[in-house]
């Protein structure tokens, strides 16, 4: 929760940093871009890099690397030697760790607990990862309007140190290879086969994709609102991205339940309107305290759609393909982010931020058609995984 407080601080620092740096839509909107690009890169390759090598050393490693870029980013900010580009590439550096980290990190749950108490430890680090996404952006604020973004950076940087410890003494049991995984390419094929002939697999693909490409608008734009149409300060925005996180924990709060009386497809029927509705009122309301509840409700509308696909997709492939199965959904769900967040960048640019953000939302809307042909199996929910941050 420590380290997460830290990631959340750094997005918030990011974005509003560039707010100062160059105050362009689509610049703004590319930070989302270039934290979320690096997984369409090497998201396959480290899902099998997972299945293969020591998933101990290979975490120790993605965690290091992102502290290096973070102090990196922390002290050329406090030098005054940042600018826009070297922001972008610091951030693609600090989203290529987690691009790394994410697959074996994700498929070391069901490594830690019994298959019957996989519900309960996932709903814990599901609670601790949205208490840091309420937590973290409004701290990072906090220490902005104090400070620079320069402290943040640098907090981030620390807040990798005590999951470094923790991997250190962790160990885990050694997992056996099978007997097609004799390289890193043949294990990057064993894992495409599995979701080329996993039917289950098609749908949370295709289904998450749209709804992150059309929902990443209003997390990419909201920088931007809230300095041009809302004239707040750096603890404004923090405030209005901790909503955002607050209301994820109730979210998560509320899923339980809801998962014994509705299906899959409810559940995110439901959180993508709510979504579409958060998006329609950051760009018709001005507001503060209004938009501020509105994303509240887009925090749980957010919870409920991302948590019901990632159930999903982590509990359906085998063990041994898990890392990579989810590599290629972690490939799906950044490229849709990051493609997404410039494509509602340039528009914004284009035909103004409201605008995009209006079209964002009709487009997610729209999306619910897709549930005719796809739908979710609900026999993939009885173990609930966390949203991986994914971020």
């Amino acid at each position: 929760m420590a380290s997460n407080i830290g990631t959340w601080m750094q997005t918030a620092g990011a974005s509003w940093l560039m707010t100062t740096l160059a105050p362009s839509p689509l610049l703004v909107a590319l930070v989302q871009t270039a934290s979320s690009l690096p997984v369409l890169l090497v998201g396959l390759p480290a899902g099998a890099m997972a299945d293969l090598v020591d998933r101990r050393r290979l975490l120790i490693f993605t965690q290091s690397w992102m502290l290096a870029a973070a102090a990196l980013l922390g002290v050329l900010t406090l030098a005054g030697a940042i600018g826009p580009w070297w922001l972008l590439a610091l951030t693609f550096a600090l989203g290529l760790g987690a691009a790394m980290n994410g697959p074996g990190w994700s498929a070391t749950f069901p490594e830690l607990v019994p298959r019957e108490e996989l519900a309960a430890a996932v709903a814990l680090n599901s609670v601790q990862f949205n208490i840091a996404r309420a937590v973290g952006p409004a701290l990072g604020g906090i220490v902005m309007a104090a400070s620079n973004a320069g402290i943040v950076f640098l907090l981030n940087a620390v807040s990798f140190l005590g999951v470094i410890m923790v991997l250190w003494k962790w160990r885990p049991a050694s997992r056996p290879l099978t007997s097609d995984d004799t390289g890193l390419g043949d294990a990057m094929r064993t894992g495409l086969r599995y979701v080329r002939s996993a039917p289950a697999y098609h749908a949370v693909l295709a289904r998450s994709g749209l709804f992150v490409f059309a929902g990443s608008a209003l997390w990419g734009l909201l920088p931007v609102v809230a300095q041009m149409k809302l004239a707040s300060t750096s603890l404004g925005y923090g405030f209005l991205l901790g909503c955002l996180g607050a209301g994820s924990v109730i979210g998560a709060s509320l899923l339980a339940p809801l998962r014994v009386r509705y299906s899959p497809d409810r559940l995110v029927a439901a959180g993508m309107i709510l979504f579409a509705g958060a998006t329609a009122a950051l760009a018709l309301l001005t507001q503060f305290a209004v938009i501020a509840v509105a994303m509240l409700i887009g925090g749980v509308a957010w919870m409920t759609a991302m948590s019901t696909f990632n159930v999903c997709a982590q509990t359906a492939p085998p063990m041994g393909l898990r890392a990579r199965a989810l590599g290629a959904y972690f490939v799906v769900f950044q490229s849709s982010m990051a493609l997404g967040s410039a494509s509602w960048g340039a528009v914004a640019n284009r035909a103004g931020v409201s605008n995009s953000l209006l079209i964002a939302a009709g487009v997610i809307l729209a999306g619910l058609a897709t549930a005719f042909r796809l739908r979710l199996s609900p026999a993939l929910v009885e173990a609930p995984p966390d949203e991986v941050a994914a971020e």
